[in-house]
């Protein structure tokens, strides 16, 4: 499995910094729905499930997180600290977000609006999914 992160701009000087996303330029789609997670409980985990078609990039603003992810055959972490990088997250990939830090701020950009038709939030399903598309 490949992970791909991607390294925004970061344009900044005494007054502070500032980062400029823009879909289909700095990222792989347009962005039709941005949300964010916060004040996540110390041990809590979010997330369990995958997408059939919705490619999404993580990025955590503040604070810190981990991802599990899992392309069915193979699962591997990644640390989210840095508010300029983002990591993608492909359809037909079961993903799992833990390790939250105190005040952790994790922003989502994803490829389409909300549609739970699009969710596998099973895993046993998501296998047989990956097995049905030959994967």
């Amino acid at each position: 499995m490949e992970i791909i992160q991607y390294h925004f701009t970061e344009h900044g000087d005494q007054r502070g910094q500032l980062i400029a996303v823009e879909g289909e330029r700095d990222i792989p789609f347009p962005i039709r729905r941005v949300y964010y997670m916060y004040g996540v409980g110390e041990g809590v985990r979010r997330g369990y499930h995958a997408h059939k078609e919705l490619e999404q990039i993580l990025i955590c603003m503040h604070g810190s997180c981990k991802v599990l992810l899992d392309d069915g055959s193979e699962r591997k972490s990644v640390l989210l600290d840095k508010p300029g990088t983002g990591l993608y997250i492909g359809h037909a990939t079961w993903r799992e977000i833990y390790d939250f830090s105190p005040g952790a701020v994790l922003v989502v950009l994803a490829s389409e609006i909300y549609d739970e038709r699009d969710y596998i939030r099973d895993y046993n399903e998501f296998l047989n999914y990956l097995t049905q598309k030959g994967r």
